[in-house]
């Protein structure tokens, strides 16, 4: 079950993880913490097993109904035995989004979205010139909503 980690914003646990899904340049991480402590529209949820954060996943819940997944991580001792996707379902079973939208220039990444269902498209290279990603997963209507 995901947890609220807005509050823990800032601790060593939390900043663990989040390290892992910043981007790699100066101030990255205390870039991305400041924006979950200051924008209530983004919200930072983690995977806790028996006082353990093994994983995390912040997001942006925007207008038009669908999430924006900015950032997933799972501690790497941890990493393959499924928190990542079971993070993604809860978010689909708790918010029900009509879209979930991810974007990353890590192909790993790019392949693990496209393992659960998401459409990945090329987005082309960024300035850098490193291949970056959209990965887009509409949720299908069922016939209670239509």
């Amino acid at each position: 079950m995901l947890i609220d980690l807005k509050q823990r914003v800032g601790t060593a646990e939390v900043d663990e993880l989040l390290s892992y899904a910043v981007i790699e340049e100066p101030d990255a991480l205390w870039r991305a913490s400041a924006e979950y402590s200051k924008h209530a529209a983004l919200q930072l949820c983690g995977w806790e097993e028996e006082g353990l954060l093994l994983g995390l996943v912040g997001f942006e819940e925007t207008e038009d109904g669908s999430l924006d997944i900015r950032h997933i991580a799972v501690l790497p001792e941890n990493r393959g035995k499924g928190y990542a996707r079971g993070m993604i379902l809860e978010l689909l079973t708790a918010r029900q989004p009509r879209y979930l939208l991810a974007e990353t220039e890590d192909e790993i990444a790019a392949d693990f979205y496209r393992a659960l269902g998401f459409m990945v498209y090329s987005l082309g290279e960024n300035p850098a010139g490193i291949e970056m990603f959209r990965c887009v997963y509409e949720v299908e209507e069922t016939e209670d909503e239509e």
